[in-house]
């Protein structure tokens, strides 16, 4: 059986692990940056805006090192002074029910991370993105975005915390069995009125007006027997120059949204492309393999969370030692990691054979060629990465690259 301290040391090397694993890919992906493009990528970026990219790259780059190692070494410190065991204690010794000691606990936790987190979130978009013209966002926007997320967070996660801890405190080690079924009921109902409930605290959405644009979306919906009843348009240009469109709900609940900066820098044609593409994920049921899939792995964390929850010496690893709720918690986050990296490479596997369904179903039912324009418009617009490693791609991209999409769209053409 491992002791306390062997356990400590498993964390600690887990932690190292991640980070150095991490480092290494963006290291040998850093190497590629400045790669002539493939020859059928050349229209993509003319020379001053590939010079462009490659600034861009490389200061997404410096600065994911920057924050990836200040998070990294501010963990370890917490562990080497056994700074979560001397939180939990001064709050055992002021408050005595357990449930409030969770809940200051990780409001504590959440608050300090949210804090240090604030001047990387501003200078990300103040500074990086809008040196490349990307950041739309005003002060106001920002901070009112902080703020929704911050209490939205606050009120869901505060929320699940109680519901998962009285399971925990009623069914003991079969808890996990309840809170798998609650969270599972959340994520449908987020999948299913993300639209209604979550954006537009947000975002304003507008139906997509009567016109060319609407006309072609919807003769293509028909076409092939795809039920559309509602298109909106949000209002993304308000933070950034980026551009995006989505389907979002499930069966009847099921509509389409497009960024007001898609529609203003792609055609009408390309536009319905891209949509082609979004309705081959639903034509291929990918919607609904990805949400059973999600809830199938979180069945198994719940499962690994119950077996580890109530060993003394995972919490007696972090300074605690007595077998603690919140402290089990914090333990199986950093010893989850291995499982939950080895579901990373499977998911994105899966992804990128998701993606490749989805551009052959747009090929079939509408245009290869309008899809192969689009997908280079958005990628030169957001300045990306034509050229990236092939073993950060495959640890790291959910979609395949630019260049392997427009290889299997030409394929056998």
């Amino acid at each position: 059986m491992l002791n306390p301290e062997t356990v400590f040391y498993i964390i600690l090397g887990l932690i190292l692990f991640n980070y150095c694993f991490d480092l290494i890919l963006s290291l040998l992906n850093a190497k590629k940056f400045d790669d002539k493009l493939p020859p059928e990528l050349v229209d993509v970026y003319d020379e001053v805006i590939y010079k462009n990219s490659q600034n861009y790259k490389r200061e997404n780059f410096r600065f994911s090192i920057l924050t990836n190692s200040f998070s990294t070494f501010l963990m370890i410190i917490f562990l080497f002074f056994n700074s979560f065991a001397y939180l939990h204690y001064h709050l055992t010794a002021i408050i005595e029910r357990q449930v409030l000691v969770m809940l200051v606990f990780f409001g504590i936790l959440f608050v300090a991370n949210f804090l240090l987190n604030l001047p990387l979130n501003w200078y990300h978009n103040f500074v990086i993105e809008a040196k490349y013209d990307f950041n739309r966002t005003s002060l106001k926007t920002f901070w009112l975005d902080q703020l929704k997320s911050f209490f939205l967070t606050i009120i869901i996660g505060g929320l699940l915390l109680i519901a998962i801890y009285y399971l925990f405190y009623w069914f003991s080690v079969n808890f996990w069995w309840y809170a798998w079924v609650l969270i599972s009921v959340l994520i449908v109902i987020i999948n299913m009125f993300y639209t209604k409930l979550i954006l537009p605290i947000f975002n304003k959405l507008s139906l997509l007006p009567d016109g060319k644009l609407r006309d072609s979306i919807e003769n293509y919906a028909k076409s092939v027997n795809f039920n559309l009843s509602r298109i909106f348009v949000i209002d993304g240009s308000k933070r950034s120059t980026k551009a995006n469109a989505f389907f979002s709900g499930l069966g009847s609940q099921k509509q389409v949204t497009l960024y007001d900066t898609l529609i203003n820098d792609l055609t009408p044609r390309e536009i319905v492309a891209v949509l082609a593409h979004e309705v081959g994920h639903y034509k291929h049921k990918h919607i609904i393999f990805n949400l059973v899939t999600s809830i199938l792995s979180l069945g198994l964390s719940m499962y690994i969370l119950s077996l580890f929850i109530v060993k003394p010496e995972v919490s007696q690893a972090l300074g605690v030692q007595e077998p603690n709720f919140h402290i089990g918690l914090i333990a199986f986050g950093f010893i989850y990691s291995p499982v939950s990296f080895i579901i990373s490479i499977i998911t994105n596997l899966m992804s990128r054979h998701f993606e490749y369904q989805a551009d052959a179903y747009a090929k079939k039912t509408f245009n290869e060629n309008d899809l192969i324009s689009a997908l280079k418009k958005l990628n030169q617009k957001s300045l990306s990465n034509l050229t990236p490693h092939p073993w950060y791609v495959f640890f790291n991209y959910s979609h395949p690259t630019l260049l392997q999409r427009f290889r299997k769209l030409k394929a056998n053409a």
